[in-house]
């Protein structure tokens, strides 16, 4: 088992991380009918794309003796109507480390190969932008 999920009522969800214990709230987004006071459920699902995609850069990175620490992703979900899905994800990661061009080359091409990355439905599009520091 991986998590209990327990619906909190208010369009609330508590999830309970069954290795760790560590709780992760979800809220239905304010045009949804929610309070948006914590990620949402899709929230969740494009923001698992960015971290899937810097563990995997920092597995490689390691690899490499890259120091990636410090690098960031900014996240941006666009949801489509009718039906209501996911409809693109913007990441725009900010990387620091000093990796030479062969190496940003490697490490974003390992991004794209990242277990979410892979998983997600094809439609959903994904913009992808690497800065390197």
């Amino acid at each position: 088992m991986t998590s209990i999920v327990t619906y909190l009522g208010d369009l609330r969800t508590s999830s309970i991380h069954i290795q760790s214990g560590i709780e992760i709230i979800s809220d239905a987004p304010l045009d949804n009918n929610g309070k948006g006071e914590a990620f949402s459920p899709t929230d969740t699902v494009a923001n698992a794309l960015a971290s899937c995609m810097m563990t995997v850069m920092g597995i490689k990175a390691r690899d490499l003796e890259v120091d990636l620490k410090g690098s960031t992703a900014e996240v941006t979900k666009i949801m489509n109507g009718e039906p209501r899905r996911i409809g693109a994800i913007e990441i725009t990661f900010e990387m620091y480390g000093e990796a030479d061009q062969k190496n940003k080359i490697i490490l974003e091409r390992v991004a794209m190969t990242c277990p979410v990355f892979l998983s997600l439905n094809a439609e959903i599009e994904k913009r992808i932008i690497f800065n390197w520091k």
